[in-house]
């Protein structure tokens, strides 16, 4: 409908179903930016599940090094070994916040530290490579960087 000056005049009808598209775009993205967390937290859990057992079958054996390279999210900025009570290994975002804390047994995290309150590992392109090292007659795992 025009009204005397020319100009269009919308119905109610229109106006509601704009605000409901915008409303629906709106969940639409918060939806997305919640599925994308979902997913950088997965791949950090299975980081950490992947190196708990990669620890574990270095630990039963008697001896042997090896290298191993996993896959972190991009917003990944470091993968800190501490010695704590609780959590000894520690991934964190380019914001510093904690994208996972937990423990791995069987590590000999004072050898990994070496008289330091942490030792990181560099993450380059979303990858960061590990070698596990044990040694004939050690009962702990050595976490070097490669």
């Amino acid at each position: 409908m025009k009204t005397k000056r020319g100009q269009m005049k919308m119905s109610f009808g229109m106006i509601f179903s704009i605000i409901l598209i915008i409303i629906f775009l709106i969940i639409a993205f918060y939806a997305i930016q919640k599925f994308l967390d979902l997913q950088q937290n997965v791949q950090v859990n299975q980081f950490a599940d992947s190196l708990k057992s990669d620890v574990d079958k270095m630990w039963r054996g008697s001896q042997g090094s090896q290298e191993f390279t996993y896959s972190l999210p991009s917003k990944t900025k470091s993968v800190c070994f501490a010695e704590d009570d609780f959590e000894n290994l520690v991934v964190k975002d380019n914001e510093g916040a904690s994208l996972l804390r937990t423990t791995i047994n069987h590590i000999d995290i004072e050898k990994i530290l070496d008289g330091s309150d942490k030792f990181c590992l560099e993450i380059k392109k979303g990858k960061v490579s590990i070698i596990l090292k044990k040694e004939y007659g050690q009962t702990l795992v050595n976490v070097i960087q490669n």
